[in-house]
């Protein structure tokens, strides 16, 4: 398989080449390194991979950069995912993830790719899940709290537009907090980076607010998985990739120092607080059912698992 990678060289992106790698896929990589990191591609990139330094607003640069590779394939996973700027620019969010999503979806229809994976959100598309049966699935409301989860919902329907108008396959993922080995603490599920970082160092978690909000972490290999499998099959529309299980922050905080390195100091791992941010969700975990129905996928790696894999990837760093 020809694939192209918007976002590549970031968290998620980075994990996809090395699995398209490993399978001998041909890959390209779309990234402007703002907050993509080239050394996450330094072995990828010495196995071949080309890394073009291009920013997905810029029409002509994607158009000409697809057309010369053809890809079979678009994995588009550049996006502005700083929910606090999408509040505080609410221009620049959309312009990334509306315009960017809108300058990929064109230059795939130009250069005959068969298939489009959008990668979109779960954790903020929905909004708050309080007061609503938990999980969420793909007919709950789409109640975003922040620009970031409506701008994401918005580039969904810039896929599906494109099937229609065009007849663009293309499906839209949306992903649980992601979490695992080169996490971005800037991301949705940045909480756990940071405490695996705090663990590593002998530092104490910060909690915002009183640590019972929820979040459905799920491990990035198997958002990987979900990925390559999408991109092979002709399912078009929105799915969840999640794990349908909620964690409190809490519980992410006894999850992390159960694996630590001094799990008997009951204190050495001990939270602090700091008030809660305004808009930020209390409760939300997303049903993955229709992905299994329709994609053969579910999510195959527990918290527990996952957290000691992620810590393990901060203390050889």
């Amino acid at each position: 398989m020809r694939a192209m990678i918007t976002g590549g060289a970031g968290f998620i992106g980075s994990n996809l080449v090395d699995a398209l790698l490993g399978r001998g896929d041909q890959v390209t990589v779309i990234d402007n390194l703002s907050t993509g990191r080239r050394e996450n591609l330094d072995q990828a990139l010495a196995a071949g991979v080309a890394l073009l330094e291009l920013d997905v607003q810029d029409p002509d640069a994607v158009a000409a950069a697809t057309a010369d590779f053809k890809p079979e394939v678009i994995f588009h996973l550049a996006a502005q995912i700083d929910v606090r700027r999408s509040i505080s620019d609410p221009a620049f969010d959309a312009a990334v993830n509306v315009g960017g999503t809108a300058n990929m979806l064109e230059a795939a229809r130009r250069s005959g790719a068969g298939r489009f994976v959008l990668v979109s959100t779960g954790g903020a598309i929905y909004g708050e899940g309080a007061g609503q049966e938990l999980p969420l699935g793909e007919d709950a409301p789409i109640t975003p709290l922040a620009p970031y989860g409506q701008s994401k919902f918005a580039a969904e329907g810039y896929v599906a537009l494109y099937h229609r108008l065009h007849g663009l396959s293309g499906v839209s993922l949306r992903l649980g907090n992601v979490y695992g080995p080169r996490q971005d603490p800037l991301g949705e599920a940045g909480v756990i980076a940071i405490f695996c970082g705090k663990l590593s160092g002998g530092g104490r978690p910060m909690i915002f607010g009183d640590g019972e909000q929820t979040r459905d972490y799920i491990y990035v290999g198997d958002v990987v998985a979900s990925l390559i499998t999408a991109a092979s099959s002709d399912v078009v529309g929105s799915l969840n990739i999640g794990t349908g299980v909620e964690t409190s922050v809490l519980e992410l905080v006894e999850a992390l120092r159960e694996i630590g390195p001094d799990q008997e100091a009951d204190d050495a791992f001990a939270p602090e607080f700091a008030p809660a941010r305004p808009g930020e969700v209390e409760r939300v975990s997303i049903d993955p059912g229709l992905a299994g129905e329709k994609l053969d996928w579910s999510p195959e790696v527990k918290l527990g698992d996952g957290l000691a894999r992620t810590l393990r990837s901060v203390d050889s760093a």
